[in-house]
């Protein structure tokens, strides 16, 4: 019998056949064991053919020019047959506006952009600040604690809740739902079943209802389901389009912040020197930020389908072939990022990363993100916070989101 990639361990991967190699397992990056395998697709088939695997067969793309060219080009790549590596069951699909074209995709995007745009960004930015401030304050000063949870979840789940307008003292049901919405059912986990998943997603989809049916009877607000409730582009939407949205809103608006928030804390514990160089120069909060969120890339892939047949890479894609992105591989491309292997906060062309996609799918919320990231930042910069690693940190069994469960963090005296 052929061996597996997921059978065997990191160093291995770079002897097996290349036609084996299968980066999908998402227990490889619960394990951090994802690298090797990555480096290998770059340098010796940087568009990989996987006909075996867990989610039938795919095409990655590891180099960073391959997945530009592929992501800015939605009349030939598709998102419309989802924008993960998992094929969801018809019975269990969801509609959402990442998932369709022009014109459709505009105009559900423009009704829920404004939330995000530079001049909202500024009524926020001293709201942010004040929670970051409290955040910080309250945290235990004689103790270890889970930074996930204190910092990264608190902060950006009490900030869905305000685009929301959603009821503060239930705002962890944000996060749930959230990390129910990015789950890909497997027997033995706590979601082991597609019709558990929706079970759990229908409890999200009858809380919004309720505040979909109060909002649509009351004068528009500057909140997001005020904003769809009211905009003839969403007003109509079916039930579980509604949900799908809402996945897409809670999921984009939780994890690229969440586990940047934790990433950043990590990277700067494990390259002293560049934590030094931010604290000698704070003005370099923005450019530490992009660098944070390149080297973390929260959402580890994005897929595709072709519409017609197609060369990229040299390689033949076929009409209908799955085409997996790899951001995570393209952020540490040596061809386009120098050291990219490195966390260095003063790098040239910061900002040059994959992290949030490009062309009519580029991430709405990228700037919310950033003045999250920022703002914390700054705050524990003024602050003269020392917070020092304790422990491993766990993270989750997802090819998808690229994230952490338990930072082990303790503050220094």
């Amino acid at each position: 019998m052929e061996t597996r990639l997921a059978d065997v361990g990191a160093d291995d991967a770079c002897n097996i056949p290349l036609s084996n190699l299968d980066v999908s397992e998402a227990k490889r990056f619960q394990d951090n064991r994802i690298w090797s395998c990555f480096e290998r697709l770059r340098r010796e088939d940087p568009v990989h053919y996987c006909q075996d695997s867990p989610y039938g067969p795919y095409w990655s793309l590891t180099k960073y020019r391959d997945i530009l060219a592929v992501d800015a080009n939605h009349k030939v790549f598709s998102s419309e047959r989802g924008v993960t590596i998992v094929d969801v069951p018809d019975e269990h699909w969801t509609q959402s506006f990442i998932k369709i074209g022009p014109p459709k995709h505009r105009e559900q995007r423009d009704t829920v952009s404004p939330i995000v745009a530079p001049e909202n960004l500024t009524k926020l930015e001293g709201l942010i600040r004040c929670r970051v401030r409290t955040i910080l304050d309250g945290l235990p000063r004689n103790d270890a604690f889970n930074w996930v949870d204190m910092v990264s979840i608190e902060l950006t789940t009490q900030m869905l809740a305000t685009l929301f307008d959603f009821p503060f003292e239930d705002r962890r049901l944000l996060t749930y739902w959230s990390d129910i919405g990015a789950t890909i059912p497997k027997k033995g986990h706590a979601v082991d079943s597609w019709d558990k998943r929706s079970k759990i997603l229908f409890e999200c989809l009858d809380y919004f209802t309720r505040l979909w049916n109060e909002r649509i009877n009351a004068e528009p607000r500057l909140d997001l389901i005020s904003m769809m409730a009211h905009s003839p582009a969403t007003r109509h939407m079916d039930p579980m389009e509604f949900l799908g949205n809402l996945i897409l809103l809670i999921v984009g608006g939780n994890d690229t912040t969440r586990n940047s928030i934790t990433g950043g804390l990590l990277f700067m514990n494990r390259y002293p020197s560049e934590l030094r160089k931010l604290r000698n120069n704070p003005k370099l909060v923005s450019s530490a930020v992009s660098e944070i969120i390149r080297y973390q890339t929260p959402i580890a892939h994005m897929r595709r389908n072709a519409v017609v047949d197609t060369i990229v890479g040299g390689k033949r894609i076929r009409q209908g072939d799955k085409v997996v992105m790899w951001y995570i591989s393209g952020n540490r491309d040596e061809e386009v990022i120098e050291n990219a292997s490195s966390f260095v906060i003063d790098r040239k062309n910061v900002r040059q990363h994959l992290s949030f996609g490009f062309g009519i799918h580029r991430c709405v919320g990228r700037h919310l993100a950033e003045l999250q990231l920022r703002i914390l930042w700054e705050e524990m910069l003024n602050a003269g916070l020392e917070v020092k690693v304790v422990g491993e940190p766990e993270r989750i069994a997802s090819n998808f989101v690229h994230g952490y469960s338990v930072l082990p963090v303790r503050i220094a005296a």
